[in-house]
């Protein structure tokens, strides 16, 4: 595959991940209209409603076999409890913070699951790069000078954010043998939204509705539709035409985006501890994963 032949599909990744970045600060404005099963409910209403469009007009097939509804059940109920943890993390804490601890920590808990699944301890590097990140994480949580930050700003609601995104991921993983990624995406986008359905107020549904203004629904919109349906889709297709281990190197850059755009659009102060600890997690996850390029074999 030729590099020249990707530059378009490496700049829409690079605009996803930077759309993955900059829902973090639009999640915090939204969070101030409503609860956060409200906000979490109004956005899968977004996000299912655009997908089934979106695959409905190019023609996607929307299968996804039986037998993985044992996978696409659970992993559609934790995603809609990741977003009402996610919301409820953005209206006490800082957009910048939880952008950088749960995309960073994310893989680190996401591996760490999968070392205890496979029951085996891990091997030299793998430990190396689970101390960088336990690292990383206690850099960004500050817990340097005080313990108690731990419990402060919404910073349980992201580090259980980043846990429950990383046991769904295990569930996600399996999506390829039952259907479509986008089809799979699609059926658990409506488990979520049926879940938070079931708890939602209508009556507050209705008093957001009346009192929305335009900054809410471009808000919405940009929530749920460009950094979730539009991404996300840009993201599946270039783990086909890239690779999936080219495709994730690009997700590094959604705290970057996360912490950027917190500043600029709230006006959130970057702390030097969060920028240190999103390198250091950034490099944990480096190590964990890089694998010895293989060597030619002489056919001399």
């Amino acid at each position: 595959m030729k590099y020249k032949s990707d530059t378009w599909l490496i700049i829409l990744t690079v605009l996803a991940m930077f759309a993955w970045g900059l829902s973090w600060p639009s999640g915090k404005v939204l969070s101030a209209y409503g609860s956060p099963v409200s906000i979490a409910f109004l956005r899968y209403v977004v996000i299912f409603s655009s997908s089934l469009l979106g695959m409905l007009i190019l023609r996607k097939d929307l299968r996804v076999k039986k037998a993985g509804l044992k996978y696409l059940i659970p992993a559609g109920l934790l995603l809609g409890f990741y977003t009402y943890i996610f919301i409820s993390g953005l209206k006490v804490g800082f957009a910048n913070a939880g952008g950088v601890l749960v995309t960073t920590l994310n893989p680190i808990f996401a591996y760490s699951i999968g070392l205890v699944l496979a029951k085996r301890w891990p091997i030299k590097k793998e430990s190396a790069g689970l101390f960088l990140g336990l690292i990383a994480g206690a850099f960004q949580l500050n817990i340097w000078t005080r313990f108690d930050n731990i419990f402060l700003y919404g910073n349980m609601f992201f580090l259980a954010g980043a846990f429950i995104w990383a046991v769904m991921s295990k569930f996600t993983s399996k999506a390829a043998k039952y259907g479509s990624s986008l089809a799979f995406s699609l059926w658990m986008y409506l488990v979520a939204l049926i879940a938070l359905f079931m708890i939602v107020d209508l009556s507050e549904i209705k008093s957001i509705m009346i009192a929305a203004d335009l900054r809410f629904w471009l808000n919405l919109l940009y929530f749920g539709f460009v950094a979730t349906t539009l991404a996300t889709s840009i993201y599946f297709y270039a783990t086909t035409r890239l690779g999936a281990e080219r495709a994730s190197s690009f997700i590094f850059l959604v705290p970057v985006s996360a912490a950027l755009s917190s500043w600029f659009f709230l006006g959130e102060n970057i702390q030097l501890y969060t920028i240190f600890g999103g390198i250091l997690g950034i490099l944990a996850v480096f190590i964990i994963n890089y694998r010895k390029p293989k060597k030619a074999i002489n056919p001399d």
